[in-house]
């Protein structure tokens, strides 16, 4: 007889993360932060330098400073480039933690946060945006598009259409406030994301729905829309496919 026996717990195995090119970038700009090689004011070489450096094509150079620049860490200045933020090391680490944050957090309270937020923020993009700005969350709803219409979930596009919501807001509380609770929201999200290609479309028509609301500048048809999306996206989260 075999001595041999199969194991049967799986909670003894540990899923593995697969880092993307960007989240090591932010990694190594995170450590030059913290070993003061790299302080706010100073500018970061060209895309294609880093890509030079880094070994990765430039895509994922600007996946990474896109995403810095909307958690406010990095900054594109005109006729100068792109220059670390002037937060002082502990803030900068600080919000470079939460962007990198996997541990598990409370997931019901993000949500109920969330909503409060981004509900507000529609209400002001419509009241406060202006054409050139409304055009440009058109632009993020349409890499959202995209990618739906390429069969991908699209997650990242789509927090990245909220995150250009609570741009032009113009209240950079709010914008603070949605960024850094965003990244912590995506992390949630993969864990808990309802993966068919239904539900990717219905959220798509409700983020045209929030965007008619913003294009039209009225406030309360961007708000509905915007606390109708944060409903249905809580209960997609709630009721798993078999």
């Amino acid at each position: 007889m075999s001595s041999e026996s199969e194991v049967t717990d799986l909670d003894l195995f540990q899923e593995i993360a697969v880092e993307k090119p960007a989240d090591l970038i932010i990694k190594q700009i995170r450590r030059l932060i913290s070993s003061g090689h790299l302080q706010p004011g100073m500018r970061l070489p060209s895309e294609r330098v880093l890509s030079e450096r880094f070994g990765v094509g430039r895509g994922h150079i600007r996946d990474a400073i896109k995403k810095l620049e909307f958690y406010g860490i990095l900054k594109t200045e005109p006729q100068i480039g792109t220059i670390v933020a002037s937060l002082g090391v502990k803030a900068l680490e600080g919000l470079i933690s939460n962007i990198l944050a996997t541990e598990t957090r409370d997931f019901e309270s993000l949500m109920e946060v969330r909503a409060l937020l981004e509900v507000h923020a529609a209400r002001l993009a419509a009241q406060r945006a202006n054409d050139r700005e409304i055009e440009e969350i058109f632009i993020a709803y349409e890499d959202f598009r995209k990618q739906v219409d390429q069969g991908n979930s699209g997650l990242e596009e789509d927090h990245l259409f909220h995150l250009k919501i609570a741009e032009e807001s113009k209240n950079t509380v709010l914008r603070s406030l949605i960024g850094l609770i965003t990244p912590d929201i995506i992390t949630m999200s993969r864990k808990h994301q309802d993966m068919r290609a239904e539900r990717f479309q219905t959220t798509l028509q409700e983020h045209k729905q929030i965007l008619e609301g913003i294009r039209s500048r009225d406030p309360e048809l961007a708000s509905r829309a915007m606390s109708k999306h944060m409903e249905m996206a809580h209960k997609r989260r709630k009721i798993q496919p078999r």
